[in-house]
């Protein structure tokens, strides 16, 4: 009755290299990162998952089949 309600995560959609790009968004300051994808058009970003180290983004990679290489890097 008094407690808080728990938040419901919207299902992720599938990644799609037409209208989507692979990101990985930095905090300058506590150096957190979260790897998720940024539309094209919008430039609205949807977060995947968090990365704690590299076997996190190997995770991340090979959960959406995505390349290393196409992944860019923002602050």
């Amino acid at each position: 009755m008094f407690g808080r309600k728990k938040k419901q995560h919207s299902e992720i959609q599938p990644y799609n290299p037409i209208k989507q790009t692979p990101v990985i968004r930095a905090s300058i300051c506590t150096g957190e990162q979260v790897a998720g994808f940024k539309d094209k058009e919008s430039g609205k970003f949807e977060e995947a998952m968090l990365i704690r180290g590299e076997g996190d983004l190997q995770e991340f990679c090979s959960r959406f089949g995505v390349n290393r290489e196409d992944i860019k890097k923002v602050w």
